[in-house]
């Protein structure tokens, strides 16, 4: 049985957690004869491949070599946005004069304990991805430990051998880390150990302009972190609309994260306590002295110790491949969630996870391309999307109209001090069918889900304009798209048309 993981600091907030999801005193069960189903890895695909196909009578078995919940309950989506919730109440608070809010500008932040928080919440979260949960309450056997495939119908943990009908590789990603001379033996932090600090560092360098660098880059610069944000690409979130992200940029030079786009790190030197940085950027070289280094540079597929090829699985450095129905080239072995996708979100996992259980213990033949995956990323304000973007419809050659209702015209977004940001749409041209949808907006993720459901469902733009929504709220930027549209349609003919009908009517 693998060795518990260390986790840091050793407080009662992770003694819990460690209770949970990786328990010293944990006995691997017997194996109990051929499974329906083997999942390697207790993330989110895993977990929810495990409990839904125990709750559907299947005999399952779960293996983990680190901890259950995988990357969002430990490491990502739990810890990141509970640390987001209070860079936004420090904001807030320095911020409230325009409220006629007096002395927020004096208001400390205390660091220990906004972390300490996190680890609270994390280890009372905990309990539902737990090993006893599963176990106990789910019926299904939890094995923690090394899995790999020892054959095409069997794998090993623990010097026990599992067979199975039908196997679910859901191993996850881990963060990557570019080739940059000096930086492994600077020390880098990443979504993996920045959530163990317990000190502030007083200047932080993040190298990534993506979505956990970004949002990682403003939680700090709020708590008052001086921070350094360096991205390789023209802008940041490069695959958000540029005026999006432009919105970003402007937020976050006004919050004093020292933005350097279009840069290069060539190097870090180690100075005594300080790490310097030293970036390429236009025709000139920049130093940066930081005392900690962060990095969001993207993530690498868990692949290492499965044995992958002993159980005729093919795989790439992109992670394991499968088909629209998430089958290996093994037909009994699948695959869910980052280990495979190019979507690497938790609901994303979700989502397959649960075309896995159809396809593979039932007669299913659902697709993962039939998928509709949104995306947020909870910068303040946030950058929420869906489905096409005015990019990737032109590569497709499909023609569209693009409605944008800013959020300065909206009641609730001026009442709230909050118009930096849009409703946007593209429709198919000719029509109010939904292909894409960005908001940019402090709570953009909230808003976004009735444009998804409108995409899911075929429901047209002109179903939203029908949709009463409550006023005052900052939601009504979707139905100003509908009213948009409406008046889009109304064409100087039809206006000629409609007048000399009204001027009828008066006689």
């Amino acid at each position: 049985m693998a060795f518990p993981p260390h986790l840091t600091p050793a407080d009662s907030h992770n003694e819990t957690l460690e209770a949970n999801v990786h328990p010293r005193d944990w006995v691997n069960p017997r194996s109990a004869g051929r499974y329906n189903l083997v999942v390697i890895g207790a993330g989110t695909a895993g977990l929810v491949c495990a409990a839904g196909a125990a709750g559907l009578g299947a005999r399952v078995a779960l293996i983990e070599r680190h901890l259950m919940g995988g990357d969002c309950l430990n490491v990502g989506c739990v810890p990141s946005k509970a640390l987001i919730r209070a860079s936004r109440a420090c904001h807030d608070a320095r911020h409230g004069g325009e409220f006629g809010v007096v002395g927020g500008e004096q208001s400390s932040v205390d660091f220990p304990r906004i972390m300490a928080r996190m680890r609270r919440l994390r280890a009372d979260l905990s309990r539902h991805d737990s090993a006893r949960r599963f176990q106990d309450e789910l019926g299904v056997d939890v094995f923690i430990g090394e899995g790999r495939f020892v054959g095409p119908q069997a794998i090993e943990v623990d010097g026990r051998q599992l067979l199975f009908a039908r196997a679910a590789v859901c191993t996850g990603a881990r963060a990557a880390a570019p080739p940059i001379p000096g930086l492994a033996e600077a020390g880098y932090l990443t979504n993996e150990t920045v959530f163990s600090l317990t000190a502030l560092p007083p200047r932080l360098a993040v190298i990534g302009g993506g979505p956990i660098g970004c949002e990682l880059a403003q939680a700090f610069a709020r708590f008052g972190s001086r921070v350094s944000l360096i991205q390789h690409g023209p802008q940041l979130l490069g695959r958000e609309d540029a005026d999006a992200a432009a919105i970003i940029e402007t937020v976050f030079g006004r919050e004093g994260v020292d933005l350097l786009l279009g840069a290069k790190v060539l190097e870090v030197v180690t100075e005594e306590e300080d790490r310097i940085v030293r970036v390429e950027r236009g025709e000139g070289i920049v130093e940066l002295r930081v005392d900690a280094i962060l990095v969001g540079v993207g993530r690498s597929p868990n692949l290492e110790g499965l044995k992958l090829e002993r159980g005729g699985i093919i795989y790439d450095r992109s992670g394991v491949r499968v088909d629209d129905r998430l089958r290996t080239s093994n037909p009994r072995v699948y695959a869910a969630g980052d280990i495979c996708s190019p979507f690497k979100f938790t609901h994303t996992a979700d989502a397959q996870a649960r075309i896995l259980i159809a396809n593979a213990l039932f007669p299913g033949r659902q697709k993962a391309s039939a998928l509709v995956v949104p995306w947020c990323t909870y910068t303040d304000p946030e950058i929420a999307h869906v489905g096409l973007s005015e990019r990737e419809a032109e590569r497709k050659g499909i023609k569209i109209t693009t409605m944008t209702v800013p959020l300065a015209s909206v009641d609730r977004a001026v009442i709230d001090g909050e118009t930096e940001g849009f409703a946007r749409v593209h429709l198919r041209r000719g029509s109010d069918q939904i292909l894409g949808a960005t908001v940019v907006a402090r709570h953009a993720g909230e808003m976004l889900g009735e444009l998804t459901l409108a995409i899911t469902g075929g429901l047209g733009l002109a179903a939203i304009g029908r949709t009463i929504h409550p006023y005052p709220t900052q939601a009504e930027a979707i139905r100003k798209l509908a009213d948009a549209w409406n008046r889009n349609r109304l064409t100087p003919w039809l206006q000629r048309l409609l007048g000399g009908w009204l001027q009828w009517r008066r006689r």
